[in-house]
């Protein structure tokens, strides 16, 4: 029970992603705070299944003032140990599409994904001062390491500046005891992935995985909960591949 007694947050909570993270937390100890957009059933769901106390907090985070609301929720239940940054979405836009439709597609992913998760940091960060450190985890992408798509180019930028972010964070604070790490995951088992492979087929997804195989949600669990564990301090500014190889660096 490494992180008996400490309180979590976890944004974009609900997903799939978010959910298995959660669970891997409070299996290990942690009282999770379950943040959630629009599907309060399933966060309700889903902290009375972790217990520990697990609370559920709404937020829309696609709008500017949410994140720093969602903290101040948060917050208010207590000292906080860590933040995970998981919230994110993938949209499509072409660069042919009109410029008002790619303006308006890039604003939105850029909010959620990125400058969400930049608000909510540096409201932690001052949170954790007065708690004499804290731990920040980003959900980042293997597509902000080697580039993404030319129909989701939001979506790559975007996580390509969460792991710069996390760099920075744990470069400029880790002298403090507030440490930052990323997780980027490649293809996840999830029920998109399932979706693309009936569309495309397996090896559309697989064939450039050596391990013809894509991460489990358990893997990505368990990997979040060691990597805030209290003993894990030199992880600070570790951006962890979870891609089976197919993208190395």
């Amino acid at each position: 029970m490494h992180l008996s007694g400490k309180t979590i947050l976890v944004t974009g909570a609900t997903g799939e992603i978010g959910s298995a993270i959660s669970r891997a937390l409070a299996a290990e100890g942690a009282r999770v705070l379950v943040h959630y957009g629009r599907n309060q059933a399933a966060a309700d769901a889903l902290a009375a299944e972790l217990g520990h106390g697990a609370l559920t907090i709404d937020a829309d985070l696609a709008d500017p003032a949410a994140p720093t609301q969602l903290w101040a929720k948060a917050e208010a239940t207590g000292p906080i140990y860590a933040l995970v940054n998981n919230a994110g979405i993938r949209s499509e836009v072409s660069v042919t599409d009109p410029l008002a439709d790619w303006h308006a597609v890039w604003q939105r992913e850029m909010q959620i994904n990125l400058t969400a998760a930049v608000d909510l940091t540096k409201a932690a960060i001052l949170h954790f001062r007065e708690e004499g450190g804290g731990r920040i985890l980003n959900i980042a992408s293997r597509a902000g390491q080697r580039g993404y798509s030319a129909n989701a180019l939001p979506y790559g930028v975007s996580k390509a500046g969460l792991i710069n972010l996390t760099k920075s964070i744990a470069r400029s604070f880790g002298g403090e005891g507030i440490l930052c790490s990323a997780i980027a995951p490649g293809w996840v088992e999830t029920r998109m992935a399932e979706e693309f492979i009936a569309q495309h087929g397996a090896d559309a997804a697989l064939s450039e995985i050596p391990i013809r195989q894509m991460a489990t949600l358990k893997e990505l669990g368990e990997l979040a909960a060691f990597a805030l564990r209290p003993s894990q301090r030199s992880l600070n500014g570790a951006v962890l591949d979870v891609n089976g190889a197919s993208y190395t660096r």
